[in-house]
């Protein structure tokens, strides 16, 4: 259970610094409190880009593989040639290690 943020710290800076802090938190997807506490923690903060292109073709072949499984569980099919779909999911994971190999 996350604890409950209670704490607060004033901070004054110029309009500029304020503008290019909450540009960053939200290029980060985070907000501004967010951005600030790792920030000032010394966390990483670590952007990954292309995951969004990967978990679109990701959610589309799920999709294609429930109405799959819902044809086979009506009896509509009964054989199916997989090789598509296992080339398709090579080439996911390909692009997940291309990205995660970029991160780390």
């Amino acid at each position: 259970m996350a604890q409950k943020k209670t704490a607060i710290i004033t901070a004054r800076m110029t309009p500029a610094d304020k503008k290019e802090i909450q540009k960053r938190a939200k290029k980060a997807k985070m907000t501004v409190t967010e951005y600030l506490t790792v920030c000032g923690l010394g966390k990483e903060i670590v952007e990954i880009t292309g995951l969004e292109e990967v978990l679109s073709e990701l959610k589309a072949h799920g999709r294609n593989l429930n109405q799959l499984t819902t044809l086979a569980n009506m009896g509509r099919i009964e054989v199916l040639n997989s090789s598509d779909m296992i080339s398709a999911y090579t080439t996911l994971c390909e692009q997940v290690k291309r990205i995660t190999d970029e991160v780390t």
